[in-house]
Parts: structure tokens; C-alpha cells; sequence
């Protein structure tokens, strides 16, 4: 199976699980193609475990769901040392899996959501000194409701800037949420994997050799510098958010059957890339960072 192949094979059968949400479905994909997280902000009850559950089935790969409350420790994350007869040893947390749901991540305090920034940045986690290695793939899908701040703490922006993807699920159209009545998610959740690790792997790698052509990257360079002159942007896009899009955007030209990215690619990954990167002036919604992207898109001169 070719790569293309292999990832409309994923597409599919991720899809299959979660109807009605094709954007979504790719992003996610984009994610595990380019080896970043994601960020779900939305209301309960639309889909995000189920994606999750979805992605980790298609590549034969582990699902743990961490809930997030105020009294989570770092340790209830990633573990710690217990002494076993005599043996110091080391229980695994629930972040040991391919896929991770940190669900309400922004209902737990800053100290225990930073346990997750060595886990996300290196695949690693380190406890009394000692450091271990995370399950390869290895994905975080994080939510959080963008209607709901009593009692949460919000994410600072060294967590965000982890996160590859920002989006939402939304809720479905009626023929997708017809389906779900009809328990047709429930029947797709049975289905077995596409793909596996080793697979997801050679993926990567596929999706690093994509080609970028100058003209891609005089797109992201021209859009991550009006991010940092915009008067509606108090603080643009730092260096590692350039290289976000640039490694998206090679994702989504994999996903979309091309061994090359082309400007277009940047035009649609730019808002769930960079708009949880940049700050507005001043805040005029949820979406203030995505309306000051698209702002800007719309002001670039068109790269042929």
C-alpha cells in the first residue's frame, strides 16, 4: 500500500466512526502525519472522545482518557517510583499510550498541566530523575469548552504552542447525526485496524520527504511577518509556529495524494495552526486569533 494510500485508508476509516466531520477528520490526521497534538475547544457530547477512540483503533494503537479535575496531580499523569520487596519501581501513568485524551485540560491547575510539556515536546517523561520513553505513535488530543471558565485554569501559552492544531468539532448535519441515532458509529467502532505503528512511522517519514518548493515557504515566512507588524496583534508568530505550519502543511499535501505542498496548503492549515499562537489587542470573541488570520490572509499578494 503506498502512502497516499495508506493514509485515505486511515481518513476512511476514522470517518466511518466519526460522521459527518471530514475537516476535523483530516486535521486530526494532519496531526498524527506530522508527529503534533491537537487542541479540541467545543461543548461535551460532539464527538472528541470518539475521535480519539477512532484514531487510536485505526492504527492498532493504545487509548487512555484522563479526566482533568482540580485535584489531579502530575504524578496521576505520568506516574511515579513505588518500593516493590526491596526494589525501587516505576508505575506507568495513563500518559503510556498512543493516544491520550486529556479531556477539560484547562480544569486542572498549571502545575499538572505542565506535566504534560516534556511528554508532548519529547515523547519522554521523567520521574526522580530517570527518564522515559513514550509509545510510538504518540498523539495528545486535549478539549477544553470555549463557554465555560467558571473554575478553570487557562492554558499558558507554552502549553498552546505545543499543541500542532486548534479546532473545533461542531455538531453534526442531520443525515450524520441520523446515523449516530441509528447506532452506525457503534457498529464502525468494532471495525479493526488500518494500519499500525510501524506503519504510522513510515508515514512520517513519507511526510517529511514531501517536497516545499521556495515559493511555499515565501507563503509562510510572508504571513508569519504580517502576524508580527499587524496593529491587531499585540504578539505574532514565533519561529517554532512557522515551523508548525511548514510541517502541517508537507501533512496535508501527503494527505491529499501529492508528493509536494503547494501555497494553497498554507491558505488552509493557517487559522487551526496560528491563530492559538498570535494575542489580539483587543479581544473580540473565542475566535479573535482566527479572525486577525484571516484578515491577514486575504491582505498577502497571491503566490502562484
Amino acid at each position: 500500500m503506498s502512502p497516499a494510500e495508506a493514509v485515505a485508508a486511515l481518513v476512511g476509516r476514522v470517518s466511518r466512526q466519526v460522521r459527518g466531520k471530514p475537516a476535523v477528520v483530516e486535521l486530526a490526521v494532519v496531526c498524527v502525519l506530522a508527529g503534533g497534538h491537537l487542541l479540541l475547544e467545543d461543548v461535551p457530547g460532539v464527538g472528541k472522545t470518539t475521535l480519539g477512540n477512532a484514531l487510536a483503533r485505526a492504527i492498532g494503537g493504545s487509548f487512555r482518557r484522563i479526566q482533568f479535575t482540580s485535584d489531579l496531580l502530575p504524578a496521576d499523569i505520568v506516574g511515579f517510583s513505588v518500593v516493590d520487596q526491596g526494589r525501587v519501581a516505576f508505575r506507568q501513568g495513563p500518559i503510556f499510550a498512543n493516544v491520550v485524551l486529556a479531556d477539560e485540560i484547562n480544569r486542572t491547575t498549571p502545575r499538572t498541566q505542565s506535566a504534560l510539556l516534556e511528554a508532548m515536546n519529547e515523547a519522554t517523561v521523567s520521574v526522580d530523575g530517570v527518564t522515559h520513553p513514550l509509545p510510538e505513535p504518540f498523539l495528545v488530543i486535549a478539549t477544553q469548552n470555549p463557554h465555560e471558565y467558571h473554575g478553570t485554569w487557562p492554558l499558558p501559552d507554552s502549553q498552546l504552542d505545543r499543541f500542532l492544531v486548534r479546532t473545533a468539532m461542531g455538531y453534526p448535519d442531520r443525515d450524520a447525526e441520523r446515523d449516530v441515532l441509528r447506532g452506525a458509529s457503534r457498529l464502525a467502532a468494532a471495525e479493526g485496524a488500518v494500519l499500525d505503528a510501524a506503519s504510522v512511522l513510515e508515514l512520517r517519514a513519507a511526510t517529511a520527504a514531501i517536497l516545499v518548493h521556495a515559493d511555499v515557504e515565501d507563503a509562510v515566512l510572508d504571513l508569519v511577518a504580517s502576524t508580527r507588524t499587524a496593529p491587531s496583534l499585540a504578539r505574532g508568530v514565533s519561529t517554532r509556529g512557522a515551523e508548525a505550519l511548514l510541517r502541517a502543511v508537507r501533512a496535508r499535501a501527503l494527505l491529499l495524494g501529492r508528493t509536494f505542498a503547494i501555497p494553497e496548503d498554507v491558505r488552509a492549515l493557517a487559522v487551526p495552526v496560528l491563530a492559538h499562537r498570535v494575542l489580539a489587542r483587543a479581544e473580540t470573541g473565542v475566535d479573535a486569533g482566527g479572525t486577525a488570520i484571516r484578515e491577514l490572509l486575504a491582505g498577502l499578494r497571491p503566490v502562484a
